[in-house]
């Protein structure tokens, strides 16, 4: 009776190590096709389409003298007094801003020039002079440095007599 509890019990040890054995080659192949899957694409693969940062702090350019200009409407003449800040992202933009606020201040002055009285007394009239302002920055120092450069023009203070 001794000898067939061993045999009982070997077998229970054999049916055991085998099924050890096979749980082990499974989740040994099962880690290769995990981990071997997908290979990482070459290096020459991968395209960088934008060198500089994406979300870069907001540096604020004050124009040094405020704008005042002469504007034609209703039955007289209208003194108004802007001044303004330049919000670019980034020192070489900020460097580029201030190398550049002469055509900055120029391309201002010219924009304003052609503003009227009607457009500056409305709140939709002066969003929209504030849009034509950015536009007209732009371009300009899209022409000289082939960048945009400002990303808003705020008016810090803005007065009509």
């Amino acid at each position: 009776m001794a000898d067939e509890g061993n045999e009982t019990g070997s077998g229970k040890n054999k049916l055991i190590i085998i099924a050890v054995a096979a749980l082990l080659s499974f989740s040994g192949s099962g880690m290769f096709f995990f981990f071997d899957g997908e290979k990482p694409l070459p290096k020459r693969d991968i395209f960088i389409e934008n060198t500089e940062p994406v979300n870069l702090q907001a540096i604020y350019v004050t124009l040094p003298h405020p704008f005042v200009f002469n504007i034609t409407g209703d039955r007289q003449q209208r003194l108004v007094q802007v001044k303004i800040k330049l919000m670019v992202r980034g020192g070489n933009n900020e460097k580029l801003a201030k190398q550049n606020l002469p055509l900055v201040e120029y391309s201002l002055l010219t924009m304003f020039a052609a503003a009227t009285v009607e457009q500056l007394k409305t709140p939709q009239g002066q969003f929209e002079i504030r849009q034509q302002a950015v536009e007209t920055v732009q371009a300009a120092m899209q022409k000289i440095t082939s960048k945009k450069v400002v990303e808003r023009v705020l008016f810090t203070g803005f007065v009509m007599q």
